[in-house]
């Protein structure tokens, strides 16, 4: 045994000082010195196996050997993974021998040794995390030195010795020369380990079933397809089951039999004794039980040895039956079931005449027979022994229960290396294999990434090592040293962020504070209790979302230490009350001592404390099943009583060292406190509000953390408040809400410089619970608790206000009256005492201030708010032209001069300002739009006082402040505030003269009264517009053609009422701003007009078209449409369109008449304004309307068309007979105004010509209308003869033309005799013919008696 421990004592010395220089022996040595007595379990030597067990623990002294080994070996496709071996073997000590299972120790020795494994495990994990601390840099919270082996330990990117001593490696690698020694380079250590894990999964495959395992293998690229390669893989890989190896080799199949074949040609048996040849062949693998199998293989033997040593044997017959033989005689002689042993002669007498007939030599077969019986022929029993001692991969282990399958198998029965010269001469055989297969390259581990490979392989291991005398032992000491590992290995897969090992480590020691089952705790829970506190405190930067169980302990824990106290569980408050007959069945012996007298409700959650067993369970059942014994009280009483032992300021230290964590570890520890706080919260019999009351204080102990950190914490956190403010229980909801308050508070003390938005989004919460929550108790809360924030903290307050006003515009639009009317006194009070704070720092709040009276003005509860809300935004305008939207210094230097002036009536025809323009800020022109369009949409409230107090201020403040606008800010005001106003009546009027219910404008619209609105509203609106138009026009003019559009839309809406607004308005511009229009402006105007009276020119042709005659038809049969509705549909559609176009036609007449006048009222006033241009535009516009006017008259089918639909027109005979005639007698005086008036650019022939041509018109009708009974040839030929005297129609028809007549008979008179001569043959044939006409009236004969005496005459006097 000393010779042991020396050997074991100079082993430790090479692998700490020259483990780079002696890579393969180590890779030899350390398997049959250290896990061989490891691995063994059943019959272990005791005082061998705790000297390996120390020697382990000195090894884990220099963190550096641990992962050294693990690169060089564990990483190495041709070394045994030493690592994973070392720690499955510690495992299977510190777990002790299989039940019923027969062992040499006595119980003293193997508490010992499994007490003493238990310790290896822990120096394992500890020597990890020390090495990855040194590498990260990481100090060590547990001493405040390190060993004197570990300070030597070279940092990251050197190139490390494992030893202290520089000298010493030297020597190690001067005596090693083909060994180097390089950093471990990640990526190819990661591919090394990567490779080796899949080919001993092929390999474990193959173990299984040959054939998949080598299909595998080559699909996996870890083995090539050809029968050589195949035939070497399964002559040198180790860990092959060598039964499996040779019923492979044995099968018939084709593919099998070549690659045994190749198998076989892989030796060399040249010069080798028959035997021996025997020997080296089946070391590699045990011969098949079934004979075909054998012979296969021994024929290819046979052949194979003949051909190597062609001179022993005369053939390969010879051989193949010696072969059977030596096989058959190693089998009796080295059966101890064989009784009858053979003898050499029986040997030699069974291979007679075997060489062709011949003997072989009697002294050669008896040279065999003595070597066969002295030793037998056998497989290398060590490597199988050691196959079968390989442990399963732990990648596969999944959970405890796996585990603990895994590591308590029942191994087979070992055979063991007993003598000395055996062990020496199996380790020259290991360094003779391992010498070509060994990579001569050293790494030494210099990348913490490995430490992943290394969790990967010991995790589950240690968690089983560790978990199960946790739950099995209450010694001390084995507690102590298991909490101590998992403490390890928490830090280490903390650390290394491996989220699945780390979990089940933290879940694992969770557990086993049996916080869930407070009846069972004993002091090995109280023990885990306080490492999950020393967890919480050393690793807390690493912990991520592992924080949810240590905070869950925390909560649990907290719980019972009220219940233990006698207080008011949260509950009491909370949850929903229990029923009289719940209370009556509470058994009065089961009260706690501690609880008794207490108050209400104690005994119902000590009994659910007592029964609650579930580590999962999110809080106290509600529902207790079962009774709850006195023995479990008492227990319960005692077990809260040993909680005392950890105290609430340690608990408590969790929470206040949270400022400690750094950037990331605090939001994954306030993620997972919001989480266990949610669970406790919605507990539906037991809330509680501890983790909540946390969350605040860690809020206030971690707000000065940077402004990057805190945003992430509190969007954490927002989205918490969100959650449990809309919560169904509304104490809970009302809890959350004032402990945000309570934050915000907090919050508000600290300023916030200008441009941020952090206070903003901090209220957010406010904001989305009142949006989203049902409770109108939260809502007037939040209300409340906002206008405490604000009021109480105004001087702070920047980009808060954003979410302040959100809160109220919410609130105007809730649906109970308490509220709004609550929000807006609230309101009234901030804007009339400190409007100035809202715009201090961040002048953009003005539009949500703005925002937030709009919404005010829409509430429906209370007619006074709306009108109060409309005063404040008054007060709002005040304030924005006076520019005082805050003193802050940002504002100062973005403040713009403006240059104030009034309109001047000197200025330019052109429109533009010659001085005084004013000068706006982009931000300034954004701030008027919300305030100026939240009162134009106020314009379809349906309220009457609304609208009017609306658009009084809205046009009150144009007027007073529209002199600061500019001419950019005042083209969005026209175009995003006034003409939106007459947006829905445009669109919204069909053309029955009725709002389209279609159209569905608005939901407002339907309540309005039509005329009310159109006749009040539309009209007063379109009027202030026009007069705010005029009265800026200056600044505006360039905006005329836009505002005429506007007009122009109105007029040509087929809408009588509409039209008539805007042709009323039209004539208000024009009346107020004609004398500041220039000549390019009256083109506008006129070109207007023209727009207009094309626009509204009506259109009879749907009448004309033959779909109307049956419904012509039905009027004549005395039917109306409205009485009998036609059954067919397409009937029922085509008299729906005929009343529709004939209003159409209706409205369009009579707006048209309405036009003509107006355009002959403008021009009676400005009539010295226009230019000839302009009234030739007016001209053409008017002749368009009256020759339209004049086809309709005439055309004899829509007429006929139109009495036969009778009543259902209501339409003189001509229709549009009126219209007509004022249009022609408007065009004449245009034209003869203009020769009088002479005005610039005046083309005197060019109007003459037009009027010669009108007058030639309009005879030309009058005279066919005359002699509309007479033939064309009668006409043409200039002679009308009486045919018919003409009927009643006709001569009401001339009578209405006459007046037309007689003007252009006095417009042809007052010609010029130059210009009368000249048109004179033109004319003549016309009065000629007009003189032979019959005539509705006898003013036509007088003028034209005047003309022809007045004018003709002197013309035939001149002649003559």
């Amino acid at each position: 045994m000393i010779i042991f421990q020396l050997s074991c004592s100079i082993f430790i010395s090479l692998v700490s000082r020259f483990r780079a220089g002696l890579k393969a022996e180590i890779g030899v040595f350390f398997p049959m010195i250290v896990l061989r007595i490891l691995e063994n379990v059943v019959q272990p030597n005791f005082h061998q196996k705790i000297i390996v067990l120390r020697f382990v623990d000195k090894l884990c002294v220099d963190s550096q050997i641990l992962v050294d080994i693990f690169i060089n070996y564990d990483c190495d496709i041709n070394s045994s993974n030493i690592f994973e071996r070392m720690v499955n073997g510690l495992l299977k000590t510190a777990q002790g021998a299989p039940p019923g299972t027969a062992t040499t120790l006595l119980p003293p020795q193997e508490v010992t040794m499994k007490l003493e494994a238990m310790k290896s495990l822990v120096a394992i994990l500890k020597s990890m995390g020390d090495w990855m601390n040194k590498q990260l840099h990481i100090p060590d919270p547990h001493s405040a030195k390190k060993p004197d082996a570990a300070e030597n330990i070279p940092g990251p990117g050197s190139l490390p010795m494992a030893n202290g001593n520089g000298d010493e490696a030297v020597e190690g690698l001067d005596s090693h020369s083909e060994t180097s020694t390089e950093a471990s380079d990640v990526s190819t250590i990661e591919q090394q380990r990567a490779y080796k894990l899949e080919f001993q999964e092929g390999i474990s495959l193959f173990n299984r079933n040959p054939k998949k395992g080598i299909e595998f293998l080559i699909n996996a690229n870890k083995l090539g397809n050809s029968v050589e390669e195949i035939a070497a893989f399964l002559k040198n890989t180790s860990g092959l089951n060598k039964t499996l190896i040779g019923d492979y080799l044995g099968e018939r199949e084709d593919f099998s039999l070549k690659v045994m074949h190749a198998y076989v040609e892989c030796f060399d048996f040249q010069g080798l004794d028959f035997d021996e040849a025997i020997r080296v062949f089946l070391q590699g693998f045990r011969l098949p039980g079934e004979a075909q199998k054998i012979d296969r293989i021994m024929e290819k033997f046979a052949e194979r040895y003949c051909k190597c040593n062609p001179k022993v044997f005369s053939s390969a017959d010879t051989a193949y039956v010696l072969a059977y033989s030596v096989i058959l005689l190693n089998t009796d002689a080295h059966k101890p079931m064989v009784k009858n042993k053979m003898s050499a002669d029986d040997f030699i007498r069974n291979n007679r005449g075997i060489d062709d007939g011949k003997d072989l030599p009697e002294q050669y077969l008896r040279f065999l027979f003595e070597r066969i019986s002295k030793k037998e022929i056998k497989m290398k029993e060590y490597d199988l022994a050691l196959q079968q001692k390989q442990p399963l991969n732990s990648n596969r282990v999944l959970g405890l229960d796996s585990i603990l399958n895994i590591v308590i198998r029942k191994w087979s029965e070992e055979k063991h290396i007993e003598t000395s010269d055996d062990l020496i001469r199996h380790m020259q055989e290991q360094f003779k294999e391992q010498a070509p297969k060994s990579e001569s390259v050293y790494y030494a581990a210099t990348d913490v990434v490995i430490l992943r490979f290394m969790i990967e392989v010991c995790w589950a291991p240690m968690l089983a090592a560790f978990s199960v005398p946790l739950d099995q032992s209450d010694d001390e000491v084995v507690i102590a040293l298991c909490l101590e590992g998992i403490r390890y290995a928490i830090h280490v897969t903390a650390v290394m962020s491996m989220k699945t090992h780390r979990d089940a480590f933290v879940t694992s020691v969770a557990k086993f504070t049996s916080l869930h089952a407070p009846a069972d705790i004993k002091q090995k829970n109280i023990d885990a209790i306080k490492a999950i506190l020393t967890i919480a405190d050393e690793d807390g930067n690493y912990l991520q979302e592992a924080w949810e169980h240590i905070l869950t302990c925390v909560s649990r824990f907290e719980h019972l230490h009220l219940l233990g106290e006698g207080r008011p569980p949260a509950a009491t408050f909370f949850a929903f009350p229990q029923n009289d007959s719940e209370k009556l069945k509470q058994s009065k012996s089961t009260i706690l001592p501690v609880l008794k007298n207490k108050g209400r409700g104690r005994m119902q959650y000590a009994a659910a404390s007592v029964l609650r067993g579930s580590y999962d369970s999110a809080g106290i059942a509600g529902n207790t099943v079962g009774s709850v014994t006195s023995e479990q009280m008492n227990n319960l009483v005692s077990n809260l009583n040993m909680l005392e032992q950890v105290g609430s300021s340690e608990m408590n230290r969790i929470f206040t060292q949270s400022q400690k964590l750094n950037s990331e570890a605090i939001i994954d520890f306030v993620k997972a406190l919001s989480k266990v706080s949610m669970e406790e919260l919605q507990s539906a019999s037991d809330p509680r509000v501890f983790s909540l009351t946390k969350l605040v204080e860690i809020a206030h102990y971690n707000m000065n953390r940077i402004r990057l950190v805190w945003s992430s914490i509190w969007h954490v956190l927002s989205d918490f408040f969100v959650t449990i403010g809309c919560s169904e229980n509304l104490s809970v909801a009302i809890f959350a809400m004032d402990s945000l308050r309570q934050l915000s508070m907090q919050f508000l003390d600290r300023e916030e410089l200008a441009n941020y938005n952090f206070q903003n989004e901090f209220m957010k919460p406010f904001v989305i619970v009142m949006r989203r929550s049902n409770a109108v108790e939260i809502r007037e809360l939040i209300i409340r608790c906002v206008s405490q924030i604000v009021l109480s903290r105004v001087n702070n307050v920047k980009s808060g206000w954003k979410s302040m006003f959100m809160v109220f515009t919410t609130a105007a639009y809730d649906d109970h009256k308490n509220i709004v009317l609550l929000a807006f006194e609230i309101i009234e009070k901030i804007i009339k005492q400190y409007f100035p704070y809202i715009t201090e720092t961040e002048t953009t709040t003005f539009t949500d201030c703005v925002n937030c009276l709009i919404a005010f003005t829409n509430s429906r509860f209370n007619k006074d708010t709306s009108l109060n809300a409309i005063a404040f935004l008054q007060f709002c305008a005040t304030k924005l032209a006076e520019r005082d939207l805050g003193s802050s210094s940002r504002n100062k230097d973005k403040e713009v001069s403006i240059k104030i002036s009034s309109p001047s009536p000197q200025t330019g025809k052109d429109g533009k300002q010659e001085n005084g323009e004013t000068k706006d800020k982009e931000d300034h022109l954004y701030f008027w739009f919300p305030l100026l369009a939240g009162l134009s949409e106020l314009s379809f409230d349906p309220r009457p006082e609304i609208r009017k107090s609306a658009l009084q201020v809205l046009f009150e403040t144009l007027r007073n402040h529209g002199h600061l606008f500019s001419l950019s800010l005042w083209e969005r005001v026209f175009e995003s505030v006034l003409f939106p106003i007459f947006d829905y009546v445009r669109h919204a009027i069909d053309p029955t003269g009725g709002y389209s219910p279609e159209q569905g404008i608005d939901g407002d619209m339907g309540e309005l009264d039509q005329d009310a609105w159109l006749y009040g509203t539309c009209t007063l609106a379109l009027q202030l517009v026009v007069d705010l138009f005029v009265k800026f026009y200056n600044t505006v003019n360039p905006l005329l053609r836009k505002v005429l559009l506007l007009l122009v839309s109105f007029i040509r809406r087929p809408h009588q009422s509409l039209a008539g607004i805007g042709i009323a308005a039209f004539v208000r511009l024009m009346s107020n701003a004609g004398d500041l229009f220039s000549e390019e402006k009256w083109l506008e105007v006129v070109l207007s007009l023209k727009e207009a009276a094309n626009a509204t020119l009506p259109d009879f042709s749907y009448i004309v078209s033959g779909e109307s005659l049956a419904i012509a038809h039905e009027q004549n049969n005395g039917e109306t449409a409205e009485s009998d509705m036609p059954k067919d549909e397409s009937e029922r559609l085509v008299t729906h369109r005929l009343y529709a176009s004939i209003s159409d036609v209706k409205c369009r007449a009579a707006v048209q008449l309405l036009l003509i006048q107006a355009v002959m009222e403008i021009y009676s006033m400005y009539r010295s304004h226009l230019s000839a241009k302009s009234a030739l535009v007016l001209f053409d516009a008017l002749h368009e309307v009256a020759s339209h006017a004049h086809s309709i008259n005439t055309n004899t089918t829509l007429r006929s068309k139109l009495q036969e639909l009778g009543s259902m027109t209501q339409m003189q005979d001509p229709p549009l007979l009126r219209l007509e005639t004022e249009s022609y007698q408007i065009c004449l005086t245009f034209l003869q105004n203009l020769i009088l008036d002479r005005p610039p650019t005046f083309d005197e022939a060019e109007v003459e010509s037009c009027l010669v041509n009108l007058c030639e018109e309009v005879l030309q009708f009058y005279i066919v209308t005359a002699c509309s009974g007479q033939t064309p040839e009668t006409f043409t030929s200039g002679q009308c003869q009486w045919l018919i005297p003409l009927g009643s129609g006709k001569q009401r028809e001339l009578a209405a033309r006459a007046p037309l007549i007689v003007a252009t008979l006095q417009a042809i008179g007052s010609l010029g005799d130059s210009s009368f001569e000249k048109n004179l043959p033109h004319l003549f044939p016309l009065l000629s013919s007009l003189i032979s006409c019959e005539h509705g009236s006898n003013d036509v004969q007088v003028a034209l008696s005047d003309m022809l005496s007045s004018s003709v005459g002197s013309v035939l006097l001149r002649s003559c």
